[in-house]
């Protein structure tokens, strides 16, 4: 993939999250497990009726400082998320700010059976200096979608996450 595009993706993804607010709370990685689990659950029910509900940035699946979003890795494509802009985006063009395709992480830590927490360099909302994001992820049972929520931490070890999940 050419280099340009690549940037110009990264900025798409930075700078429209502007849009997107959220309180000053900082959501914890237990939080993150839960809301994750429990977008899981919904999806396997609701099925891709449900994926309109992750698009409302003011909707239940997104809270304090995060949100969940979901993907449909066999698809390659963001399915769902609360910045409209990016939905349907391939994901195999996804890079963090290292180079790193982010999606092929986070797609490998959703096949594991309780699902996995991968790290990532990203800029927070408003922001173009990348930071350390952790994200959970998981399948949801049934269906073709992944769904994940991140926090921005340089305190928690993946190691430690991924024991605890």
């Amino acid at each position: 993939m050419k280099k340009s595009a690549v940037i110009v993706i990264s900025m798409i993804l930075s700078l429209s999250f502007t849009g997107i607010c959220f309180s000053q709370d900082v959501v914890s990685p237990d939080e993150i497990v839960a809301k994750v689990k429990a977008a899981a659950a919904f999806l396997s029910k609701a099925g891709e009726s449900g994926l309109k509900e992750f698009n409302d940035p003011k909707g239940k699946w997104a809270w304090k400082d995060t949100y969940v979003q979901v993907y449909n890795c066999e698809a390659d494509i963001i399915a769902a998320h609360p910045n409209n802009k990016i939905i349907g985006l391939q994901l195999s063009t996804v890079t963090d700010v290292k180079g790193n395709y982010v999606s092929l992480d986070l797609c490998d830590a959703a096949e594991q059976k309780a699902g996995g927490w991968v790290e990532y360099w990203w800029p927070k909302v408003g922001s173009k200096t990348p930071e350390r994001k952790i994200t959970f992820t998981m399948q949801a049972p049934g269906v073709p979608y992944q769904v994940s929520a991140g926090i921005y931490s340089s305190i928690h070890s993946l190691d430690e996450l991924n024991k605890k999940k």
